[in-house]
C-alpha cells in the first residue's frame, strides 16, 4: 500500500466516523424532540379537564386572529393563535397550555409577552397559564397596562 494509498484510507474512515457521529447526534436531537413534542400533547389533552375542574368553560380551541401590523409606514398582517379561549363568570380569557419548568412561569419574559400579545390580539378579559406540570390553572392580568 502506497503512502498515497494509506492516507486515502484514513480520510475514508475519519469520514465515516465524523458521518457516524452526526448520525447519533441527530438521532438523539430526533428523539428528545419526539419526547418533547408527546409531552406536550399530553398536557393538551388533560388541558380541558384542568381548566372545568377550576370552574372555566372551554368556548374553542387553537383560536387564530389576524391583525394589521405597521412597518415602517407599511401595513403588514399577521396571525396569533392562542391554545384555548375559555369562560368563568362573563367574562372571556386566553389560555395557554404550558409545561417545562421556564415556559409555564407566567413570570418569564417569554411567557409574559406571550399573554399580553394574546390579551391584546383576541381582545380578552384576562389570561390564563395551564400549568400541566403542576395541575394548575394561573390567573394573570396587568394592572395600568389594558386598563385593569
Amino acid at each position: 500500500m502506497s503512502p498515497r494509498d494509506g492516507l486515502l484510507v484514513l480520510l475514508a474512515i475519519a469520514l465515516v466516523v465524523a458521518l457516524l457521529g452526526w448520525w447519533m447526534a441527530a438521532s438523539r436531537v430526533r428523539r428528545a424532540n419526539v419526547r418533547r413534542l408527546a409531552r406536550a400533547f399530553e398536557g393538551e389533552d388533560g388541558a380541558d379537564r384542568l381548566l372545568r375542574e377550576a370552574g372555566y368553560r372551554v368556548l374553542d380551541h387553537q383560536v387564530t386572529v389576524r391583525f394589521a401590523m405597521q412597518v415602517d409606514g407599511e401595513e403588514v398582517w399577521v396571525t396569533n393563535r392562542c391554545d384555548r379561549l375559555v369562560e368563568r363568570d362573563g367574562a372571556v380569557f386566553v389560555a395557554d397550555v404550558k409545561t417545562g419548568d421556564r415556559a409555564r412561569d407566567p413570570l418569564s419574559p417569554s411567557t409574559r409577552r406571550q399573554l399580553l400579545e394574546y390579551l391584546l390580539a383576541h381582545e380578552a378579559d384576562g389570561a390564563l397559564v395551564v400549568d400541566m406540570d403542576a395541575g394548575r390553572v394561573v390567573e394573570v392580568g396587568f394592572p395600568g397596562l389594558l386598563g385593569e
